[in-house]
């Protein structure tokens, strides 16, 4: 007997958008291209009916008759201003992306997209004044990634995104695999990690590589989360010491935790590594002055940057993973 056809689910349509916004599909065009104005409450209804539909504009191939030559490529971080230029890592992302873009003679243009923002940073990004995107770490449905995903404008995120858009990324899971079965072969039984927010798809990976290597050897996952600050990590290292009086192995889900780890580490009294090994992700520049000096997983920021601008000026249809490496310093 044949196997049972099932159709393939048809994409919704300008209409079916339309219809859950309660708004014209005129309006919900006017949302999509940026050329005219929209009043607030149209385009948030439209936001909010394009993310619960998962509606995605159909690109056109890319042009290449160069006319976007000499238009900037913009890139969106989704944080504060003040956060971004304490961030060291979207500094190295930036400063890797504006060396490629540079080259070719394209410049940069840096923005933040804050909530009071959404709906100019939304029309400036989709009228046509840029020619392309890079978005770095866009939260979960955030409306300015979600118009841009269903526009026109090329668009490409730093990172493995929470939405449908094309991205380049590190192996965020093998570089948390690489650093358990380090801790494993210093010899220690009892390895914690302190994962990052569940939401972001850079800590879940690391997290699925801390479990999928630990499986592997036989062991329990014993897991805490942070947001990736430093307080963070040292109140979730103080709270697995606290359960778990034998641990001696802590894998970090990136380094500002890992540092907050260590100083915890020190105020319980235990000494790293002899009693405790640590590892962290980033090989974040204050990895290198932590005391001791902290072993971490380098994942390549700056290239990471410069591949995700390239792939904005000669699209491809993949999302390329990039490798992590191992940095073994006075913390194992």
């Amino acid at each position: 007997m044949p196997d049972e056809y099932t159709p393939e689910p048809v994409p919704p349509t300008v209409t079916e958008v339309a219809a859950a916004a309660g708004v014209s599909a005129a309006t919900v065009s006017r949302v999509l291209t940026g050329r005219v104005r929209v009043s607030t409450s149209a385009r948030v209804q439209v936001h909010d009916a394009i993310a619960r539909l998962g509606y995605v504009r159909h690109r056109a191939p890319r042009r290449t008759d160069h006319a976007a030559a000499g238009l900037p490529v913009a890139a969106v971080v989704f944080e504060p201003t003040a956060r971004l230029f304490r961030d060291g890592f979207c500094a190295r992302l930036l400063a890797g992306a504006e060396e490629e873009l540079s080259r070719r003679g394209v410049p940069l243009v840096t923005m933040s997209a804050t909530q009071g923002t959404v709906a100019s940073t939304t029309s400036f990004l989709t009228a046509g004044g840029v020619g392309g995107v890079l978005l770095v770490g866009p939260p979960p449905q955030h409306p300015v990634a979600v118009s841009l995903a269903a526009s026109l404008v090329p668009v490409r995120a730093a990172g493995r995104p929470a939405l449908s858009i094309p991205y380049a990324d590190v192996d965020n899971a093998d570089g948390a695999r690489q650093a358990v079965e380090h801790l494993i072969l210093r010899g220690r039984r009892t390895i914690a990690t302190i994962a990052g927010p569940p939401a972001s798809p850079a800590a879940a990976d690391r997290l699925e590589g801390y479990r999928a290597a630990m499986a592997a050897a036989g062991r329990q996952p014993l897991i805490a989360y942070g947001d990736f600050t430093t307080n963070s990590g040292l109140h979730a290292a103080a709270w697995l010491l606290d359960r778990t009086p034998r641990l001696d192995g802590l894998f970090v889900a990136n380094d500002a935790m890992a540092a907050g780890a260590l100083q915890a580490l020190r105020k319980a009294g235990r000494r790293v590594p002899e009693d405790v090994a640590v590892v962290g992700f980033d090989d974040a520049p204050l990895a290198a002055f932590t005391s001791p000096a902290l072993t971490t997983v380098r994942q390549p920021v700056e290239e990471l940057g410069a591949v995700t601008a390239a792939l904005l000026l000669e699209p491809r249809a993949d999302n390329p993973i990039l490798p992590t490496e191992l940095v073994v310093r006075a913390s194992t």
